[in-house]
């Protein structure tokens, strides 16, 4: 069978860069197309090969063949394909920070592993690399420790390899909001003997906006090496460059005031949607590098080794204007400002880990033995004009609705005259401090029978913080801080049907190192790590040769010793560490391909998070950070296998998202007790996109149309941030 078969898999991506070959190492048209959608084992959840049916962690992922037919080239666009996962806020550049933020089961989480170590991408994480996007649900501190990880889940990138054959692609794409991108992969070997592979990712973008101002450029470089000087070793070494200039993506912040009394919904304040309220130039600048190597050995036929070393570091310089509310009148707002000035993040990462698979009489036995070290340098710098529009200094707000309002007065020029005013007399915000993390790991799955299996792990973690200024005026240093911290995991599956159906539980744990803190007795007190624990348990199937697979779970996540505000005796900043988050729900995911060339990716799920030990403000509330309750995804597409339109594949989805309370509490007045109901919401939404693309031997067209019914809707992080509106981009790709 000749290979050519529209690039719809990891296999079938290959096969495009491939020559001719013999039907006999080809897999069949229908694997192929299965694999694209179906395909969910991974190397990486649990540090060792798991079939995704024998895995007691909850698992999704996105292979690049649904980007290319999507039409999408980010990692933060991709994200709209996996159950549960929200995006909460846009890249924005600045180091440290600056990265896509979004919401796995009530928590914030960010991209920040790549293959299973640290790489922080903190601009737009550009897709020309991206062989698949892996999202594990749930803590996972055990085999990933705290610092990259979040309560709700870990993401982690993995990335395209060198292959044995010459090959690569060029591809051109352009459409409205002055966007267009070009892009380059190419592969080849550098030896005869085709030891010595070398792969170039590479990809430029500009994109306008829908609004009267903003903009971004991406370009994005990978280069990657890999070097086979024998069956038992492979050693790999990779790059990348992102670099971002834009001017930020709009973004209104929510404070405290009277004017939460008159409105409740983004809605109220009328705003003009299409309006940034802003001027030009207000740009910034972000840099983000990573490196990478690797060294696999196998030690013998039951043992491998894996070492490996990454590094991380991330700059920033320039403005993030933004705009926000207070006070008493819903129709002003406010605008300011926080640059970053040679704001920068590094970090390295060292892991080595032995796997091993063998049998101690009839059990057999998976083990990963590892040791992991990460060193992150925080030197980051925060400037603040104290609010842009000014009255005798004193900050002042401007008209939502007034006609003929000069918004654009709101620039780079402006604003710099600000802070150039200011010079000698700044009160910069410094994030200043060098935290290592030692940790060791021990895993083992036991196949207690052919259908039972238990995963039994446990890390010890121990993480030190020395921090560095803390008081710009003072020079005051921070007080060094020592945690060590048990993390175990467990989880038991029982394959019903080998196979084919499996049910499954785990224990699974993550934690958190806090910083000193005032207690109510104004004493500086030592913080225990805040942990999370996750109680969870559902069902698996693969069934029809994998042709259908989904998974249903359950859970129920206690996050304890949480600090939580309890000012006394004028003690404001009195805290105490007894505070809890109780994050429950339900998810569902269906991959399935039904019949010849049609395949559908489906998910809903359900999430109930509240503080059941917290402030009075907040006390029984869901949290303003753990996004929509109810979420929803659907992708279908067809593909013409056979015949005159062979080739030829159209396909259709959306999300849907309920109400987000980006502002819920109680704004309890000090003097009376008394509290006022403080809500603000983001509405509910359903965003449809479509796509069409044509894949022949030698080039690949496509087209997609996203927010098709031009949906106004919102996203925030405590925020509200507006999002496209429809938006069309074809795509041409020629093959070699």
């Amino acid at each position: 069978m000749n290979k050519v078969l529209i690039g719809v898999s990891m296999l079938g991506s290959m096969l495009t860069f491939a020559q001719e070959k013999d039907s006999t190492k080809v897999k069949k048209i229908d694997e192929v197309i299965m694999n694209t959608y179906i395909k969910k084992d991974s190397d990486y959840s649990n540090k060792m090969s798991l079939k995704a049916i024998e895995n007691p962690q909850v698992y999704s992922s996105i292979d690049k063949a649904i980007l290319e037919n999507q039409v999408i080239y980010t990692v933060d666009a991709a994200f709209r394909n996996i159950p549960g996962l929200q995006t909460m806020w846009t890249a924005n550049g600045r180091a440290g920070d600056g990265g896509a933020y979004v919401n796995l089961r009530g928590f914030v989480a960010s991209n920040s592993l790549r293959n299973g170590v640290l790489g922080s991408i903190t601009g737009t994480i550009d897709a020309v690399n991206l062989e698949k996007v892996e999202v594990l649900k749930g803590p996972s501190g055990t085999l990933f420790g705290s610092l990259l990880t979040s309560y709700g889940g870990v993401i982690n990138r993995v990335t395209k390899k060198p292959f044995d054959t010459f090959g690569g692609n060029v591809s051109l794409s352009g459409g409205n909001y002055d966007t267009y991108r070009a892009s380059v992969d190419i592969n080849t070997p550098l030896t005869k003997d085709k030891k010595l592979l070398f792969r170039l990712n590479s990809a430029y973008t500009n994109e306008g906006t829908f609004q009267t101002e903003g903009y971004r450029r991406n370009f994005a470089v990978a280069p990657s090496l890999t070097y086979n000087p024998t069956d038992r070793l492979n050693i790999n070494f990779e790059m990348e460059l992102f670099n971002m200039k834009s001017m930020s993506d709009q973004t209104f912040f929510f404070y405290s005031g009277d004017y939460l009394k008159k409105v409740n919904n983004v809605k109220d304040l009328n705003l003009d949607y299409k309006n940034s309220y802003l001027g030009k130039d207000l740009n910034n600048t972000g840099r983000s590098i990573n490196f990478f190597g690797q060294v696999n050995y196998k030690i013998s036929n039951t043992i491998k080794s894996s070492t490996n070393i990454s590094t991380s570091s991330s700059y920033s310089d320039g403005f993030m204007p933004y705009l926000y509310f207070m006070g008493d009148d819903p129709t002003k707002m406010y605008r300011s400002d926080q640059s970053t000035r040679d704001s920068r993040k590094k970090a390295i990462n060292f892991q080595q880990n032995f796997n091993g698979d063998f049998r101690i009489g009839n059990l057999r036995n998976r083990v990963v033995l590892g040791f992991d070290y990460l060193r992150i340098n925080n030197d980051q710098n925060f400037y603040d004009v104290n609010g842009f529009d000014k009255v005798n200094g004193v900050s002042v707000p401007v008209p939502l609705h007034q006609p003929g309002f000069d918004y654009t007065n709101f620039n780079g020029t402006a604003l710099q005259a600000q802070y150039d005013a200011m010079a000698g007399n700044e009160t910069p915000y410094l994030i200043k401090s060098i935290q290592n993390n030692y940790a060791v790991y021990l895993s083992n799955v036991l196949n207690v029978t052919d259908n039972l299996s238990v995963l039994m792990a446990l890390r010890v973690d121990h993480f030190s913080n020395k921090p560095g200024v803390v008081d710009s005026q003072t020079l005051q240093t921070g007080e060094k801080l020592n945690q060590t911290f048990f993390s175990p995991k467990l989880g038991i599956v029982y394959e019903v049907i080998k196979d084919k159906v499996s049910f499954f539980g785990n224990y699974q744990n993550s934690f958190k190192n806090l910083d000193y803190y005032t207690n109510n007795e104004g004493l500086t007190a030592i913080p225990v790590p805040e942990q999370a624990n996750q109680m969870e348990g559902g069902i698996k199937t693969s069934l029809f040769n994998g042709k259908i697979s989904s998974t249903l779970s359950y859970y129920n996540i206690k996050v304890k010793d949480v600090l939580r505000s309890t000012p006394r005796d004028g003690n404001s900043r009195a805290q105490t560490q007894d505070g809890t988050i109780v994050s429950k729900g339900v998810e569902l995911e269906i991959n399935a391909y039904l019949v010849k060339g049609f395949t559908a990716i489906a998910g809903f799920t359900y999430n109930d998070s509240t503080f059941t030990q917290a402030d009075a403000s907040v006390l029984n509330r869901r949290p303003n950070t753990s996004g929509s309750p109810y979420l929803a995804n659907l992708y279908a597409s067809y593909q013409f296998l056979d015949g005159k339109l062979k080739g030829l594949g159209f396909g259709i989805g959306g999300n849907y998202a309920s109400e987000n309370k980006v502002v819920n509490m109680l704004d309890i007045n000090p003097e009376t007790g008394v509290g006022t109901n403080n809500v603000f919401t983001l509405p509910s939404y359903i965003v449809l996109n479509a796509n069409a693309f044509y894949d022949t031997k030698k080039f690949r067209i496509g087209v997609k149309v996203d927010n098709f019914t031009n949906q106004h809707y919102w996203i925030g992080y405590t925020t509200a941030n507006p999002q496209r509106l429809l938006n069309a981009l074809g795509s041409v790709t020629y093959k070699f």
